[in-house]
């Protein structure tokens, strides 16, 4: 089926008001079914590997088009993208997920975790601090290297507190987000082939999330998350 997320996000972006929305409110509909069914087919791939997520529908996974404009100097009242998000913790979790992001000329696969609070944070350096070469390890495996190239995510410029900077594994620590990504091409989501690379890509993520959950599970007392 050939997708129309990308025609409809185009001109939402140049039209981004409520006005343009309520005329075309049937193509707006239209579009969230046919995204709602493609969420359908990822979250029944990876459940495949996160059997905990067969629990979740795809409307608990996708984001509000409505922005939150209360404390905001842009104003324009819809996101001018879809997106969704897969993680065992809900759309609000600390733990690891798997996001999807559509917009035209910007899409995009992610997972991990981004901007954990101060404590989960803490964690996750102390994980880093004790198995570093763990996860160093699963960084540069060839195919996960391949796909996403290295972690990304919002770095320290100095040392965090507690560590030296001679540190192994100081690199890693400087991280505050801790996140993996790739592009998806215009021609992938028209084509709906963005869904078997999206697969693929997430279970590649699966160890990087599973060091993540080992530090939120400290942080959280042992209790399951992602």
């Amino acid at each position: 089926m050939s997708k129309n997320y990308l025609s409809f996000l185009s001109q939402l972006a140049k039209n981004n008001h409520k006005e343009w929305m309520d005329e075309n409110r049937v193509w707006y509909q239209e579009v969230r079914a046919e995204f709602i069914e493609d969420l359908a087919e990822l979250l029944a791939g990876i459940s495949t590997w996160e059997p905990d997520l067969s629990a979740f529908k795809p409307k608990d996974c996708v984001f509000r088009q409505n922005r939150d404009v209360r404390f905001s100097a842009n104003k324009d009242p819809y996101k001018t993208n879809l997106a969704a998000y897969f993680s065992i913790g809900g759309k609000k979790s600390n733990g690891p997920g798997y996001y999807l992001h559509i917009q035209p000329g910007g899409s995009f696969i992610a997972g991990g975790i981004w901007m954990p609070p101060s404590e989960v944070l803490k964690n996750i350096r102390q994980e880093i601090d004790y198995s570093g070469n763990e996860l160093e390890n699963i960084l540069t495996e060839p195919k996960f290297e391949e796909a996403f190239g290295g972690m990304e995510g919002e770095k320290l410029k100095t040392s965090p507190r507690d560590y030296d900077a001679e540190h192994p594994y100081i690199e890693l620590l400087r991280h505050k987000s801790f996140i993996v990504s790739t592009a998806l091409s215009d021609e992938e989501i028209k084509s709906g082939n963005y869904k078997e690379k999206a697969i693929h890509h997430f279970q590649l993520m699966k160890p990087f999330h599973e060091f993540l959950s080992r530090a939120i599970e400290d942080a959280e007392g042992g209790e399951g998350l992602l």
